[in-house]
């Protein structure tokens, strides 16, 4: 791909423990797990990445029968606009699927598989969420070249030739969802590794990119074609120039590990099949495709292989993209397909992707952030940098980011962080907002409040121009972007905040849960806290408050009155109305 967003900073290497999936090709799984495997190393084949789920209570699963093209991302949608916590997520599966006009599939479809919350991503990965950057680096410092193997599970069918053409013989032999009911032209492939090679160094890319069957063996596929775009475009701009159509293998249902190396913008001259393999901490299993040359993951659930024309393009869309509006119809790529082959017993493997959150936003975001992190506090040295958010909900995580900074970091060091991370990508890092640690990046309300109190905007604003859109609708746009950056840190010591301080919120929640009242789920800041400017008179006052001596309190300030002095004027302005209670 087009960027080098992971080589970042050098990483040691690690080795991890790992589970070995062994596939058989009579469809029975087996799992071989040394004693000393780790419950959370990554795997290498989907349906035991799936049945891992379901044994973690992870997974719902769904027997009534569901329409493909007008209920099932609806449904599973509603996990992600109805209000539940994000912790309560989970994978669907759907195994009584029909399409619109009453056929029946004998594939199961899943969705949420991959991420739908960051416990599934890192269950995928294989390691806890903390140690996922490291993972990432050692991965692409550490590639493991693929293996190759000659029978492979994702070919124990294979369909070719005239059986094509059929409408239940071809593409309409897959249960193949729509997305966006009512705006998008037709059913989507969206969990998918589009595998293609370039034709001069024969190195491989993986891009997750949409196709939409048009016909029983054609697929409309659309590989962004932008600045920082897709490698698999590069590839087709190589296969123009030499007058030939272009390989392309279409995977859908891969070891998680593998999948997420889709997304990702690695270098142009970097195969992902290695670093997945690295992810993996075992070279992925790999086979020659039917009909094409190149090489597949083996352990796939199904493939669509086929060559795409690099002569004329076909209108494409619309179709509700990630960046959150429906992307319009455009002239993209069309794939005559030369072969279908899958297991046996395969699942269909989808993505809830559109608005955010969704699936796709939590595997770009749960890999993002520590990366970016480590780029800002490992490569460029910033100084008191604790964390990187990126925004998901509805702003799909690239167009704003906030930075978290410890207490007393210099001003000078705010600044380079606002800037590094708003320059490392060209699609991400819209408006950065940097705060104290303080304040949960994760809560808006307390980012609005950072932002009124601690940002005065004639200093601690920047915006500079030349920034290119990225990712998002095209409609009316209007050439290049801009980026704002926004210090809402702590500069100067401030009040303590206005709530009861911790015990007491403690003692409160206990008496709480006591009465059996509704489940609280606390939202920082939850108690009150110092921020510099307090004294320790007022400490004492408050305990004397708390604990019923307030006429004490009363008797001091008694002895500390003044002529001669404005209403709301600060005591300690006042020479000489110092007075403690020794």
């Amino acid at each position: 791909m087009s960027f080098d967003l992971f080589r970042i900073v050098k990483i040691i290497s690690f080795k991890d423990n790992r589970l070995r999936a062994l596939i058989h090709l009579t469809g029975e799984r087996t799992i071989n797990k040394p004693d000393n495997i780790s419950e959370t190393s990554a795997i290498v084949d989907f349906q035991t990445h799936l049945e891992n789920l379901k044994q973690r209570g992870l997974v719902q699963q769904i027997d009534r029968e569901i329409n493909k093209d007008t209920e099932l991302h609806p449904l599973v949608r509603w996990q992600y606009r109805g209000g539940i916590p994000e912790s309560r997520r989970k994978a669907f599966l759907f195994t009584n699927v029909v399409d619109g006009s009453g056929h029946r599939y004998d594939i199961p479809v899943v969705v949420g598989a991959l991420a739908a919350t960051p416990e599934i991503y890192t269950i995928g990965m294989g390691v806890p969420a903390e140690q996922i950057g490291e993972k990432w680096m050692s991965a692409i410092d550490n590639p493991l070249a693929p293996q190759r193997i000659n029978e492979a599970p994702c070919q124990e069918v294979v369909i070719t030739g005239d059986e094509l053409k059929d409408m239940r013989g071809g593409l309409g032999r897959l249960p193949i969802p729509i997305s966006t009911p009512g705006f998008d032209a037709a059913p989507y492939f969206t969990a998918t590794l589009c595998i293609t090679k370039d034709p001069e160094t024969g190195i491989r890319n993986m891009g997750t990119y949409r196709a939409a069957p048009k016909a029983p063996n054609r697929l409309g596929v659309r590989m962004a074609s932008r600045i920082g775009g897709a490698g698999g475009y590069l590839h087709w701009v190589k296969y123009k120039e030499r007058g030939e159509r272009m390989p392309c293998a279409i995977v859908v249902g891969v070891p998680p590990a593998v999948a997420f190396t889709g997304p990702q913008k690695l270098k142009i001259d970097q195969d992902e099949m290695g670093v997945a393999g690295g992810l993996m901490g075992s070279p992925v299993r790999v086979c020659k495709a039917a009909t094409v040359d190149l090489e597949i993951p083996a352990d796939a659930e199904i493939v669509i292989e086929g060559l795409v024309d690099t002569e004329l393009l076909e209108p494409e869309g619309p179709f509700g993209e990630s960046h959150g509006y429906v992307a319009l119809e455009d002239f993209n790529m069309s794939m005559e397909v030369t072969a279908i082959t899958h297991k046996s017993k395969p699942v269909f493997a989808s993505i809830i992707s559109q608005v955010t959150p969704s699936e796709s936003s939590v595997i770009k975001k749960v890999a993002y952030e520590p990366l970016y992190l480590q780029h800002l506090r490992d490569h460029l040295n910033i100084k008191g940098i604790k964390r990187v958010v990126m925004h998901e909900p509805l702003t799909n995580i690239r167009k704003l980011l906030f930075l978290q900074f410890a207490p007393g970091t210099p001003r000078d060091e705010v600044w380079r962080g606002l800037k590094g991370a708003s320059t490392l990508q060209s699609a991400i890092g819209k408006l950065v907002i940097a705060v104290s640690e303080d304040i949960d990046p994760i809560n808006p309300d307390a980012i609005f409040w950072s932002m009124a109190y601690r940002c005065n905007p004639a200093e601690d604003v920047q915006i500079s121009n030349f920034r290119a859109p990225g990712h998002g609708p095209k409609s009316e746009r209007a050439g290049l972007d801009s980026t704002m950056l926004i210090d809402a840190t702590l500069k100067h010591v401030l009040p303590p905040l206005a709530l009861p301080r911790k015990e007491f919120m403690e003692n409160a929640r206990q008496i709480w849960e006591e009465l059996g009242l509704p489940e609280l789920n606390p939202e920082a800041p939850w108690h009150g806290y110092e921020l510099g400017d307090w004294e320790s008179l007022w400490t004492k006052f408050a305990e004397n408050a708390a604990e019923g001596r307030w006429m004490e309190n009363g008797q001091n300030t008694f002895e500390r009155r003044k002529p001669d002095i404005k209403p709301e004027t600060p005591v300690r302005k006042v020479p000489g109305t110092e007075k403690d209670f020794s």
